[in-house]
């Protein structure tokens, strides 16, 4: 593809397989293909403050599994963030996105996990955990894993419906949405025959601008969760945080390995691979 722009990266493509972004659709001139294809879908709302997943005609269901922390870091603290993140190398990935990794080198195919040049989470990101904490349901989250992206409309950024991997990953999933307010889609294909809804449906989690979102049990396993390009307004910059599967954890098969690799996470050393 083209050469990447050194200040927002939005003239470089990294999408493989079906994946799409505004660049590589303008360079093959071809479009969504997804938009032609209708289905019926039923939309809900989530409500932080009840737990309910709302419609506008006011059916509702419980939705477990998200937990938000509005004004989770300070405007000021997120400038802060900003400047240092984008000191770093950006990679171009898929889905008009741009990364950096700060974790193991892993083949989830294969099952393969390795060291690379794995060096830790980075420094900054030490009291963002410590806050964290504070949190009575994360107050033994030891993250082992953090993964920057970066979205701009202009790039059609987004990320397909899908769920993260439960081999190496644990838990909960914790991501700190940064520079403007998105919304996070949650979907289940097969629906909820037991309220009377066969088909797919989808729960919208605004996430403010600062604010820090965990994913867990159902909403982590059972619902695919997506951003869709259409809710991309602005740049959007995200931290994800990941912890190990209990696989890695004392008393599993890999948990020499696992030690070694929160070692190395938690030192808040690092660089991105």
């Amino acid at each position: 593809m083209m050469a990447p722009d050194s200040r927002d990266g939005t003239t470089s493509c990294a999408c493989k397989g079906i994946r799409r972004c505004l660049i590589c659709e303008h360079l093959t001139g071809n479009g969504q293909l997804e938009a032609n294809k209708p289905k019926i879908v039923h939309n809900f709302l989530y409500n932080p403050e009840t737990k309910l997943a709302e419609d506008a005609e006011g059916a509702s269901f419980t939705f477990p599994g998200v937990f938000l922390w509005e004004n989770f870091i300070s405007e000021e603290e997120e400038k802060e963030l900003l400047n240092h993140i984008d000191q770093d190398v950006w990679n171009e990935s898929q889905s008009g996105r741009r990364k950096q990794d700060f974790g193991p080198k892993v083949n989830f195919k294969k099952r393969k996990v390795r060291f690379g040049g794995f060096s830790g989470l980075p420094a900054l990101s030490q009291k963002l955990v410590l806050r964290m904490k504070l949190e009575p349901s994360l107050s033994d989250f030891q993250p082992v894993e953090q993964c920057n992206l970066d979205y701009h409309p202009q790039r059609g950024s987004a990320i397909d419906p899908h769920l993260d991997d439960s081999w190496l990953w644990g838990e909960r999933l914790v991501t700190i949405n940064m520079l403007s307010n998105t919304t996070l889609t949650m979907s289940l294909e097969e629906g909820l025959p037991g309220f009377g809804l066969a088909e797919e449906v989808q729960v919208a989690v605004h996430l403010p601008r600062r604010s820090l979102v965990v994913l867990y049990g159902e909403a982590r396993h059972r619902w695919k969760h997506a951003i869709h390009r259409e809710d991309v307004h602005e740049r959007r910059v995200c931290s994800t945080y990941r912890e190990l599967s209990s696989e890695f954890l004392p008393g599993g098969q890999q948990a020499e390995l696992g030690a070694q690799l929160l070692n190395i996470a938690l030192s808040f050393k690092g660089t991105p691979i």
